[in-house]
């Protein structure tokens, strides 16, 4: 049955292709929306270029507007721009104020009311105002474009295959350099993964799982300027992030897990081959509480939040003595900005070529802008994406719908493409036990 979305703000600011992507039903923007995206038009976050890029879509579909409402082509439904709507009763009992929100719910109590039999249902990715909307028996629901249906597959630890015979493993000793076709191992299980464990008993042994080639390969724990992996999952990291054939890494794990240590010291082991490394992180500020209101200059405004990047490279510095030539040779790529630590924003009409890139904190990142971020690699560049998709920031997304989550889900099976899941924490016992438990 054909049913009528209401979008909210946050919808068009998170996608603002989003009017294309609910099929054959017709889709109702009340005014109160267009109000709030021209407060949104001038900027230069990702917010800022959704809100231009929506209204000049819409200024370009305009002119197909018939008996009030905009044709958005085949197999799709029909565009409404709605004017605002009385309060009902009811919302006047219920809302004193007549925010912008409750606008745009009287536009929905005002469509479902003027169309009985059709199902209306607002689209916010606001879960409070999804509640508010339910208790006017208003369906609400999230915005689903984009979202990924299940994290189990890259939230589960490392694949161990058991009661494997010892010779599966002195085989890939044997053939250490060049791999060997999988098959040759007789394991009983088909495998998929790209990095699982091999589990005699009394032996193990940490395997690289090349799927196009069928060609599986033993992988060393290995030194990364200063950084040992302490676990297996760690090994799979430093494996993936040093392999050159690998351009895209998906690093996810909770705090303490090392996941931007690794990437950054695979980064540093790796400095002859890219002509810089680029760490970035996205700009969340805390207590709703916006940049501009932090003292100094830009540089002094962004530094507390790009503060936990320069402990990670603090941690690999104190690695190697002050005087040794490691020391030295991070203060030099510092100062030259060979090695350059800045917020994602300025990344902005950059082209990206023979760079390792790694992103911090990429849970905070939407779908379009994770996209709008690889593609600017240009050729030799590598990327790291590094996060926990538990701890978001960002009000608007969340486990299955933030940009690190869609990011993995759409390249598994890649030949290009590797993610890892860090279990571990490795910070300390105390930090560990602390994420654990609290």
């Amino acid at each position: 049955m054909k049913k009528i979305f209401v979008l909210d703000t946050n919808v068009l600011l998170h996608d603002h292709m989003a009017i294309y992507h609910f099929e054959e039903n017709d889709i109702v923007i009340p005014i109160t929306v267009l109000e709030e995206l021209d407060k949104f038009k001038k900027g230069s976050d990702m917010i800022n270029f959704q809100a231009r890029e929506f209204m000049r879509e819409l200024d370009r579909i305009s002119g197909d507007m018939i008996n009030g409402g905009i044709a958005l082509g085949k197999d799709r439904g029909t565009l409404f721009i709605e004017t605002g709507k009385p309060f009902s009763e009811e919302m006047k009992a219920s809302f004193i104020e007549p925010s912008a929100d409750h606008r745009i719910l009287a536009v929905a109590d005002f469509y479902r009311k003027k169309h009985p039999e059709t199902q209306v249902v607002l689209v916010t990715q606001d879960i409070n105002f999804r509640m508010k909307a339910k208790s006017l028996h208003i369906m609400a629901q999230d915005y689903q474009t984009g979202k990924v249906q299940s994290i189990k597959d890259f939230e589960d630890p490392y694949l161990v295959i058991n009661k494997v015979a010892d010779a599966a493993i002195s085989k890939l000793y044997a053939k250490e350099d060049e791999g060997m076709p999988i098959d040759k191992l007789d394991l009983e299980t088909t495998v998929k993964d790209r990095y699982f464990v091999l589990d005699t008993g009394t032996a193990n042994a940490l395997v690289h799982n090349d799927v196009e080639k069928g060609i599986v390969s033993r992988v060393e724990k290995r030194r990364a300027y200063g950084i040992y992996p302490r676990n297996a999952e760690q090994a799979f990291a430093i494996d993936a992030l040093m392999r050159p054939d690998i351009k895209l890494v998906t690093i996810m794990g909770k705090a303490g897990t090392g996941k931007t240590l690794l990437a950054l010291a695979a980064a540093l082991e790796q400095r002859h081959d890219f002509q810089q490394i680029f760490l970035a992180r996205p700009i969340i500020p805390l207590g709703n509480r916006d940049i501009g209101f932090l003292p100094g200059d830009a540089k002094d405004k962004i530094g507390p939040y790009m503060q936990p990047l320069f402990d990670n490279l603090s941690v690999i510095k104190h690695k190697f003595k002050q005087q040794s030539p490691e020391f030295h040779k991070i203060e030099e790529m510092l100062k030259t900005e060979k090695l350059l630590i800045s917020p994602l924003a300025y990344i902005r009409g950059r082209s990206l070529s023979n760079v390792f890139f790694i992103v911090d904190e990429a849970q905070n990142l939407t779908p379009h802008e994770v996209k709008t971020i690889i593609t600017r690699a240009g050729e030799g560049t590598k990327m790291v994406f590094t996060g926990d998709i538990q701890q978001i920031d960002s009000p608007y997304l969340d486990a299955k719908s933030n940009g690190l989550s869609f990011l993995t889900d759409k390249m598994q099976g890649q030949s290009l493409f590797a993610h890892v899941n860090l279990v571990k924490g490795e910070r300390s016992h105390l930090a560990d036990l602390a994420s654990t438990l609290l």
